[in-house]
């Protein structure tokens, strides 16, 4: 499934705002379980600042502490593939 167009930026926040959403978490569970402001989990939410690279590898560890189902989504939506065929990579 793909959420942006191609080429857009904010692909990193297309991604997060869909999977919090349809995972219900709150911005604020994440930035708790990160460890940052509130306001950097809404900046990346609301598409107004992409999180840097090495932000990614957090976010994706904060989701598998709150709901590993949803940091699957995550990854998936995020790269555009499915873990299992990066798998048979």
């Amino acid at each position: 499934m793909q959420l942006w167009d191609d080429g857009a930026m904010g692909k990193a926040g297309h991604s997060l705002r869909y999977v919090l959403q349809n995972h219900g978490i709150s911005q604020n569970r994440l930035a708790v379980v990160m460890e940052v402001n509130r306001s950097t989990v809404n900046h990346w939410f609301s598409e107004s600042r992409d999180p840097a690279a090495e932000a990614i590898p957090r976010i994706v560890d904060a989701l598998i502490a709150i709901n590993p189902a949803a940091a699957r989504d995550f990854v998936e939506l995020y790269l555009g593939r499915s873990l299992e065929e990066l798998n048979n990579l």
